[in-house]
């Protein structure tokens, strides 16, 4: 059986994201089984698109595909969107199309992440104690506890690893606290030096948010040393854990996704959302990229030099209502249905904390001045 291994990107309409993301998929072949095929695609903002990728594979001959979400975290993205538009084709194809766990928690990638810690600390211009550093650590942020934790869970790996002084996390998006106030919050704790490193895979228009809003509180507070570290990129590490991803799929036993999450077990303030329907809703914007409407920031309104996301806020947040009148098989390939098929009137729940004043709700302060 032929073996093709399918990179799934979230996509951005920033270019930079996008090649870089590429230049990782080409590096990967090199750390699989040489007779396995590999091709990429995005999820939305960017081509090629997931089937586009699918459709490459399938015209070499490959009978059997090895997706792998290109996700840090499992969230909405992993375990919703990429799992529809894989069941969708494989059932229109005939073909087998397995999917694999996100690079989560893992050693290797907590390992590439101290590297890029470190490379702010020995390029930093004076000699800061670890002991006198707070260390900032902020994920993307999602409506999804579980992916949220995770963000924790390596903070906490990172800090205690490398012996910082103390540990802040922050988000760029959803949930929080946002970038800003939790910089604002580190600001207070005395540390001579605060490190801030975005757990990020790529560049794009989050990283320039979490930058923006480090210099941003940097110049508010000019007795502190700030540090921004690189996002994680193609260390050795991030490609490493990708081939795992792959490859760990024909093992004896499969590692399963998602083990903690909140469609299959009740979580504490998500209660309302087990059984809650998984589909994909990113039909609007697959292929859009960095030229589409509204995706740069000198076009926007609200905004100087970098997005502060307050304009989720003014068009009322991603919330919406759907009757999309259909069926999906809920549990081809994500572990939490068992494959039966639902006729609903589907609608995204309202994150519990959206309000959160150190929430997306905090932007408010960044707007433009009348």
């Amino acid at each position: 059986m032929k073996t093709g291994v399918m990179i799934c990107g979230h996509g951005s309409r920033s270019q930079s994201a996008v090649d870089e993301f590429a230049t990782l998929a080409r590096k990967l072949p090199a750390l699989l089984p040489p007779e396995w095929e590999t091709d990429y695609g995005y999820l939305e903002f960017a081509n090629p698109l997931i089937r586009d990728g699918l459709d490459a594979l399938r015209e070499k001959g490959c009978e059997r595909i090895l997706a792998v979400p290109g996700m840090l975290f499992a969230a909405m993205h992993s375990k919703n969107d990429i799992p529809t538009v894989l069941s969708t084709y494989a059932a229109k194809h005939g073909i087998d199309v397995r999917y694999g766990r996100e690079l989560g928690v893992d050693p290797k990638m907590i390992a590439a992440a101290a590297a890029r810690i470190r490379e702010a600390l020995d390029a930093a211009p004076s000699d800061v104690p670890l002991h006198e550093t707070c260390l900032v650590v902020i994920g993307r942020g999602a409506s999804d506890p579980d992916a949220n934790g995770n963000v924790a869970k390596v903070a906490r790996m990172l800090h205690e690893g490398l012996g910082t002084g103390w540990l802040e996390v922050g988000y760029s998006g959803v949930t929080f606290p946002l970038v800003e106030p939790c910089l604002e919050h580190a600001a207070k704790l005395g540390y001579r030096r605060v490190v801030v490193f975005p757990y990020f895979l790529f560049s794009g228009i989050l990283i320039d948010r979490i930058y923006g809003f480090t210099d941003r509180v940097a110049a508010a507070n000019p007795g502190i040393e700030f540090l921004k570290a690189p996002y994680l990129g193609a260390h050795e590490g991030v490609l490493a854990t990708f081939a795992e991803r792959a490859t760990e799929q024909v093992g004896e036993v499969p590692p399963p996704n998602c083990a903690l999450c909140k469609y299959r077990t009740t979580v504490l303030g998500f209660e309302a959302e087990v059984g809650a329907p998984q589909e994909s809703h990113h039909h609007h914007v697959e292929g859009q990229g960095a030229n589409a409407p509204g995706s740069n920031v000198a076009d926007c309104a609200l905004c100087d030099d970098f997005c502060t996301g307050l304009c989720r806020l003014e068009a009322g947040g991603h919330h919406h209502h759907h009757d999309h009148g259909h069926t999906h098989d809920h549990g081809h390939h994500h572990h939490h249905g068992d494959g039966h098929h639902h006729h609903h009137d589907h609608a995204h729940p309202e994150y519990p904390h959206a309000r959160h004043p150190h929430g997306p709700e905090s932007a408010r302060r960044a707007a433009k001045p009348e």
